[in-house]
Parts: C-alpha cells; sequence; structure tokens
C-alpha cells in the first residue's frame, strides 16, 4: 500500500511540475468525458420532461376507427360502439364522433378553401372525459344544447375561424353546412388528438335533425387504465366489430409524442461515436506526453535505480501519473458535461437528469484510457539501465 502512495505521490509531482503540458494533454479527454455526459444527460433530461408532459396529458388514450372510414367506404362503427367498448373492464370513458362531411364557414360570404381543414362532428357530452379534454370559453355540449343548434368549437378550428372570445350578449354564429349555429364554446389545446383542435362539434340530436346523421361514429374515442392499455387495444377491435375485426384500426396517440422524442435521440449515436474519438486522441495526447516526459527525465530515471529502485517502480510511477493526468481532465470533462447538461436543461424548463451511469462510466473512462496511454511509456522507462540512463545525460 506504501509503495502505492509513494508511486502516486511521485506521479503527481509529475503532473504538477509541467502544468502547461498537462492542461494541454488534459483537454481532449475533457472533451470526450463533457461529450459523453452531455450526450446522455440532455435525452434523460428531454425524456422526463416527455414523461412529465404525457403524464399531464394523459398517455391513456386510444383512438380506434374503421381503417377506412371515407365517405361512401361503407364500413362503419355500430351505434352502440361506444357503450360496448365501456364494458371493457379496464376501460374509464369512451366516446364516439361522427365526421358530417360537410363545410365549416365563418360567414355565408366566406371562402370555403379558407375552413377546408375544419371537420364537423357529432359528438356526445362525455367525449371531453374521454380525451382530458378542457373547456377554454364557454361550454361545452351538455343535455340542454345536444339537440339546440349549438356548437363549440376546437382551439385551431376558433384561430381559423377568427373566434377567440364569447360575450352571452352578443352571441356569435357560423355556418356549418346550410345551418346557423350559435357558438357556445371553445375547447383549449388538445397536443394529443391534434385533429380534435380543427373540428367543431355538434350534439347527436342536431346531427340528426339538421345533418341527418345515421348515428354511427366514425371514430372511437377511450380511456384505460395506462398498465392495461395494450391488452385493451388487442381486443377493442373484436369488440368493435367482432366478424372482422381487422377492419378496424386502433391507435394510441402519446405513442406518436415518444416517436418524435426518439427521433431526435438518433442523434446521441453520432455524439458518442465524437466523445470516443475525442477520448481517443486526448488518449494519444496523454501517451506522447508521458513518452516526452520518459525522455526528458532519464537522468531522473537513472538516479532512482541506482538508489535502488526496481523497475516495478519505475512503471508504477509513470503509470500513475499517466493515470492522474486523465482523471484530472475526466474530473474536468464531468464538471463541465454536468454544468453543460444542468444549463440546457434550465433554459429547456426541463428536469434536469444527471445519469449515474454516465458520470460513473466517464471516470472509469478517464482511467481507463490513463492507463492505456500510460502503459507503453512505463515499461519504457522501467527498460532503462541505470548507467545508459545517467550516461546519456
Amino acid at each position: 500500500m506504501s509503495r502505492l502512495l509513494d508511486a502516486l505521490g511521485l506521479g503527481w509531482m509529475g503532473v504538477r511540475g509541467r502544468p502547461g503540458r498537462t492542461v494541454m494533454s488534459a483537454i481532449g479527454i475533457s472533451l470526450g468525458i463533457a461529450t459523453l455526459i452531455l450526450v446522455t444527460a440532455i435525452p434523460a433530461s428531454g425524456q422526463a420532461q416527455l414523461d412529465e408532459r404525457l403524464n399531464q396529458l394523459g398517455a391513456d388514450v386510444l383512438v380506434a376507427q374503421a381503417a377506412d372510414a371515407s365517405p361512401g367506404a361503407g364500413v362503419s362503427l355500430p351505434r352502440a360502439a361506444a357503450a360496448m367498448v365501456r364494458r371493457i373492464g379496464p376501460v374509464r370513458a369512451a366516446s364516439g364522433v361522427a365526421n358530417l362531411n360537410v363545410a365549416v364557414l365563418r360567414t355565408g360570404l366566406s371562402d370555403p378553401n379558407l375552413t377546408a381543414g375544419i371537420s364537423a362532428l357529432a359528438a356526445s357530452p362525455d367525449l371531453l372525459d374521454s380525451v382530458h379534454g378542457h373547456v377554454a370559453v364557454g361550454s361545452f355540449l351538455n343535455a340542454a344544447t345536444e339537440r339546440l343548434p349549438a356548437v363549440v368549437l376546437g382551439a385551431t378550428a376558433a384561430a381559423w375561424l377568427g373566434i377567440t372570445t364569447l360575450d352571452p350578449r352578443h352571441p356569435v354564429q357560423i355556418m356549418v353546412g346550410h345551418t346557423w349555429l350559435t357558438v357556445v364554446g371553445i375547447l383549449a389545446p388538445m397536443p394529443l388528438t391534434p385533429e380534435l383542435e380543427q373540428a367543431v362539434f355538434v350534439g347527436w340530436g342536431t346531427a340528426r335533425s339538421s345533418f341527418h346523421a345515421g348515428g354511427h361514429p366514425t371514430v372511437i374515442y377511450l380511456r384505460a387504465v395506462e398498465s392495461q392499455i395494450t391488452a385493451v387495444s388487442d381486443v377493442l377491435p373484436a369488440t368493435l366489430d367482432p366478424q372482422l375485426p381487422g377492419l378496424i384500426s386502433v391507435s394510441r396517440p402519446s405513442d406518436a409524442l415518444a416517436a418524435k422524442q426518439a427521433t431526435q435521440s438518433t442523434f446521441a449515436g453520432l455524439f458518442l461515436g465524437l466523445s470516443a474519438v475525442a477520448l481517443i486522441v486526448g488518449g494519444i495526447g496523454v501517451a506522447n506526453t508521458m513518452i516526452v516526459s520518459v525522455l526528458e527525465r532519464r537522468r531522473e530515471i537513472g538516479l532512482r535505480r541506482a538508489l535502488g529502485a526496481t523497475r516495478a517502480d519505475i512503471r508504477l510511477q509513470f503509470l500513475s501519473e499517466a493515470v492522474l493526468l486523465a482523471v484530472l481532465g475526466g474530473a474536468i470533462g464531468i464538471a463541465i458535461g454536468m454544468l453543460g447538461a444542468a444549463g440546457y436543461a434550465l433554459a429547456r424548463h426541463w428536469p434536469i437528469e444527471l445519469p449515474l451511469t454516465a458520470i460513473t462510466g466517464g471516470a472509469a473512462g478517464a482511467t481507463l484510457i490513463g492507463v492505456l496511454a500510460g502503459l507503453y511509456p512505463a515499461i519504457r522507462a522501467s527498460r532503462l539501465y541505470p548507467t545508459e540512463a545517467l550516461a546519456s545525460v
């Protein structure tokens, strides 16, 4: 143990005695370790923020619809589809909507092309509970307005129509198909179901009386126990269409956000490769520094050998110096990486996540680089004979 402590003491003297060379040699390793920390901590913070956002939005939503729900396709869901889905044990709420396939206009003179992306949907009052929706202004459909000429706007549809506020003293009307309907509410954004943001909603009673809707929903939205989402998704097609379950498609909106995050994380592999290159360059720099150090300190090596130091003592001294040099660079790189990752997360208002595996891996990587980089110079130094080392001075 004392032998190792003596070697570490001598190694530290070698590192401290050449500060300029030490800094230049440690830069490569610092950059490599800092990059390693950044490319693991930043995606971890992004994932934590995504998980937090999904928890707020609701990662327990499923959407089921006929594989071909276009007009005239001949494929529709049963009228009691929502009730059938609610009978599945883990399902907490379910509601169906039907596309009325009519134009939505701000006035009778409006250009239809300006609102071509707005859908008119027949909906029931329990829709918002099935999609974690909220009303921003006014109210949603209820038992009273479901049969009246009332309409609720999605957030994007309201923006396209130029309706942002409602005043009960001055009711706002829009034309849905050829029917004037009074706007009673505007919904808050729903990132998990953007198609609902671009829609306007009328009650099923109004849909039947004014738009001759048949009562068959085209899409079913449901919430289920999150741990049972996969199981519900598996039985949902057969529940909605026992004879032809293959005609029912089921999607999980939260998967779209998760997939987007995954595509953004594909660059992590590239940056990990860059960090590996930086570490290799840093290791070469440490090796070069140690080789030069051996050449410059031949007299010191000769004197130590003449005074009784063994080859193992010389190897351990220079190996310790290389490891200390690499560990110093690694410590600086870890500090830079942690500060950089924390600063980036704070700037993006993300939770700060600093994976312990990345920190310990960075420290272990720096130590390994030091051992590999110092091995050859240490062996070369130990092979110098005392007479040869002293004679060359």
